[in-house]
């Protein structure tokens, strides 16, 4: 009796690590798909609105948090094909204001023909820089960039 609870506990066990791993979305690991990487490297390599680049906006957030000694979580880059040439990639923030937990996704679809990075949701929008094309009233000189925001 007790062979059979423990060879149950075992298949039960193997039997989620299977539906988990069937079930986890479709991610690419960037190191194996060149492409993914390249994907990746343009969004990190993007300019950000008053940074250099967007991964140096998502570190200077980091330092900015560290430096007020309040938590932040930055979860891994993430890269989606969408097609042959098209690529998402995703990093998911969570940060401690002053009084609560603030969580943002930004996404990035990014088009490896044209080498073109575009903002698919709010967060993302707001970290990048505008333009005469971004159809957004620009900000008056002077003003801080929207990102990182001051609690």
């Amino acid at each position: 009796m007790s062979k059979v609870i423990h060879y149950a506990v075992l298949l039960l066990l193997l039997a989620g690590v299977l539906v988990y791993w069937w079930m986890k979305p479709p991610t690419l690991n960037p190191i194996t798909d060149p492409r993914a990487a390249e994907a990746l490297a343009l969004v990190q390599t993007h300019r950000a609105a008053g940074y250099p680049t967007i991964l140096q906006a998502f570190n200077e957030r980091a330092r900015i948090q560290e430096a007020r000694k309040l938590g932040l979580r930055l979860g891994e880059w993430q890269v989606i094909k969408q097609d042959e040439q098209r690529y998402e990639v995703r990093i998911y923030m969570r940060e401690q204001g002053t009084t609560q937990w603030f969580e943002r996704d930004f996404i990035w679809h990014v088009d490896l023909a044209t080498k073109r990075v575009n903002a698919a949701s709010l967060p993302a929008d707001g970290l990048m820089p505008e333009g005469p094309e971004s159809g957004r009233p620009s900000r008056p000189p002077g003003d801080a960039p929207p990102f990182p925001p001051t609690m």
